[in-house]
C-alpha cells in the first residue's frame, strides 16, 4: 500500500487510522466535508480533501494515486435515524454505491469498509459469529451498513475488488465524539446529582478501544490475499449501561441519582444485547490491549482535556 484514501478521516475512527497509516509509510488523503469531523484531528501530513462523498467529480480527483479506500465516512446517528431516515439512506447506502463507482472507474481495487454489529438485529446466538443468519434489521443505520456490505460483495464477485468488511462494536477512546460516554459525561458536568438513563440500565454492550480496533483492521487486511471478506471486532467482555454508568462516576466521582426510563431498549433500535465473537480474526493473532472499563476511563480523560 502506497497511497491510501480514508473517507471520514477527519473523524473519531478515521483519524487515527489515518495516523497509524502515516506511521507506517504510507501516503494519505483524508476525504471528510467535516459535518461531524474535526479539522484538527487530521494529520498534517496528510491531504485533506474537504466534500461530501456524493460529490462524483471531487471523490473521482481524490482517488487519483490511491492503491486502498478506507470507508469510514457514514451517517452514524444510530438513535435518532428514524427522524431522518433518507440520511442513512444518502451517507450510507448512495454513498458507498458512489465511492465504489469511483473507485471502478480510476481502477482501485481494494476497499475496507466500516460495518457494524447491528447488522445482526437481535440475534439468537451470542456471542456472534459473522456467518449468523440475519435475523429482521431493526435499526435504519444497520440496514443501509448492510446494503453497503452487499454492494461490495458484488464488486468483488463482478469486478474483482478486493473488499474487507469490519463489523464494529461501539468504539471508545481518543477523539470519541458520539455515544453513552460523551453524553452522560456532558450530562454529570450539568447536573452530578441526577442522571436519566433510556431504558432499564440493564442493556449489555460490547466495546472496543480506538487503537485496537484500527490495530484489528490493519492486520486482517496485511493477511488478507484476495476477494471479499468480513470481521467481527469487538471484545470478550460485555458490560451493561448501569455498569457503564457506574465506572464514568467512579472516575468523575460523583454519585447521582438514576431516572431509567424503563424497557429492555433506550430506543427503537437498540439492541439490548450487542456481543460479537472474534475468533476469526484472533486467529491472525490480533487481540484487544484495553478492557472495557479501561477504554472508557481513557475516553473520560480525552473529554477532560
Amino acid at each position: 500500500m502506497r497511497r491510501a484514501l480514508v473517507t471520514g478521516g477527519a473523524g473519531f475512527i478515521g483519524s487515527n487510522l489515518a495516523d497509524r497509516l502515516l506511521a507506517d509509510g504510507v501516503e494519505v488523503v483524508v476525504y471528510d466535508n467535516l459535518s461531524t469531523g474535526r479539522r484538527e484531528f487530521v494529520p498534517a501530513e496528510a491531504e485533506l480533501v474537504e466534500a461530501d462523498v456524493l460529490d462524483r467529480d471531487t471523490l473521482a480527483r481524490a482517488l487519483r494515486g490511491c492503491d486502498t479506500v478506507f470507508h469510514l465516512q457514514a451517517n452514524a446517528d444510530v438513535r435518532h435515524g428514524l427522524e431522518r431516515p433518507r440520511a442513512d439512506l444518502e451517507q450510507n447506502t448512495i454513498g458507498t454505491s458512489y465511492v465504489l463507482e469511483a473507485m471502478r472507474e480510476a481502477g482501485v481495487r481494494r476497499i475496507v469498509f466500516s460495518s457494524t454489529g447491528s447488522v445482526y438485529g437481535e440475534p439468537e446466538v451470542f456471542p456472534t459469529p459473522e456467518d449468523a443468519p440475519f435475523p429482521v434489521q431493526t435499526s435504519l443505520y444497520a440496514a443501509s451498513k448492510l446494503a453497503g456490505e452487499g454492494m461490495l460483495g458484488a464488486y468483488a464477485h463482478g469486478f474483482g475488488f478486493d473488499a474487507l468488511v469490519f463489523r464494529f462494536v461501539s468504539i471508545l477512546g481518543e477523539r470519541y465524539s458520539h455515544g453513552h460516554v460523551i453524553d452522560f459525561f456532558n450530562a454529570l458536568r450539568a447536573d452530578p446529582t441526577r442522571l436519566r438513563v433510556l431504558g432499564n440500565g440493564k442493556q449489555r454492550k460490547s466495546y472496543l478501544y480506538v487503537q485496537d480496533c484500527v490495530s484489528g483492521i490493519l492486520t486482517a487486511l496485511a493477511a488478507h490475499e484476495s476477494g471479499f471478506a468480513v470481521y467481527n471486532l469487538g471484545t470478550d467482555e460485555s458490560i451493561t449501561v448501569d455498569e457503564s454508568i457506574a465506572t464514568i462516576c467512579a472516575h468523575l466521582g460523583v454519585d447521582p441519582v438514576l431516572e431509567h426510563t424503563g424497557g429492555i431498549r433506550g430506543w427503537a433500535g437498540d439492541s439490548p444485547l450487542i456481543h460479537l465473537d472474534t475468533a476469526k480474526i484472533r486467529v491472525l493473532g490480533w487481540e484487544p490491549t484495553a478492557t472495557i472499563r479501561e477504554a472508557i476511563v481513557k475516553t473520560l480523560e480525552f473529554l477532560e482535556r
